[in-house]
């Protein structure tokens, strides 16, 4: 087994040496970002996500957010605040979560980028996958500071909920900083104002593909999606229109950047709920 490397012995499997770098000399240069699950409230409440963000030239906390799991929707609302804080880093530094990289070396579709990948992308953010958990260290050793001081800190204030957790987390973060926070090498701040461009409840929604069929109809989410017949609607046949699905729950059809009004068909009760891109909310008509 070992002469056809299907084995490792003993001394192969040595633990990898994991040399220190130097950290980044500017403030936005790069950030460092992970979810630590936890039992943040004790016993007073449900175990549930922390999400980090540490600033890598300083070991600043640039912003926390309790939520329920690490999902790429949870990140999106975190990635948002944060942007809306302080600007467009540089670069983030993250695990291989599936949320920020395609782990499957099998998949077929999509072009190998997750959706928090592709929103970061239109932003013109990188993202850059450790490939040790010793390689994002800052953040990793935030995860144990966070878990003896915060949890104190939530119980003394008597927090038993998310939304009590994350009021308190604004005053937790700048006595934090005061504290713990290093001085850049570098005085620059790299992180670049929003433009009026960067539209970020678009970038930050799920965008999934699907070919329009001949009867104008496609599914997504288990769901049988009708277009309206209109021009750009007939033009879109066959050819591939793109699904938004916000985080707020509202659904959008694009082909070429236009918004096509549809209805869903619900093939149980035999009702349709129309929406058209002129109107806010779901008219339900019966047929």
């Amino acid at each position: 087994m070992i002469a056809e490397g299907l084995w490792l012995d003993r001394k192969q499997r040595r633990r990898r040496v994991h040399q220190p770098r130097h950290r980044r000399e500017c403030v936005g240069e790069l950030v460092q970002v992970d979810g630590c699950e936890h039992w943040w409230f004790e016993d007073r409440g449900p175990q549930c996500t922390l999400l980090v963000f540490v600033d890598d030239a300083t070991s600043r906390l640039m912003h926390l957010q309790f939520v329920e799991s690490e999902s790429t929707f949870a990140y999106f609302h975190a990635a948002r605040a944060y942007l809306e804080a302080w600007g467009k880093p540089v670069a983030f530094y993250s695990d291989k979560h599936g949320v920020f990289r395609v782990n499957h070396p099998g998949a077929l579709g999509g072009d190998g980028m997750t959706q928090f990948g592709r929103a970061l992308h239109a932003l013109n953010i990188d993202i850059i996958c450790a490939n040790s958990s010793p390689a994002k260290g800052r953040v990793e050793r935030a995860h144990k500071t966070l878990q003896d001081r915060l949890v104190k800190e939530l119980r003394l204030a008597g927090a038993a909920s998310l939304a009590q957790g994350n009021a308190l987390l604004p005053g937790f973060i700048a006595d934090y900083n005061v504290r713990f926070a290093k001085l850049p090498a570098n005085s620059k701040d790299l992180h670049r104002p929003l433009r009026d461009g960067d539209d970020l409840e678009d970038a930050f929604a799920w965008k999934e593909e699907r070919t329009l069929s001949q009867a104008l109809t496609l599914q997504y989410d288990k769901v049988l999606f009708i277009v309206e017949p209109s021009e750009q609607a007939k033009t879109a046949i066959g050819k591939r229109v793109t699904v938004v699905d916000y985080p707020d729950g509202r659904l959008s059809i694009r082909y070429r950047g236009v918004e096509l009004a549809y209805r869903t068909f619900d093939r149980s009760n035999r009702s349709t709920k129309v929406r058209s891109p002129t109107t806010s909310g779901w008219d339900r008509c019966w047929r």
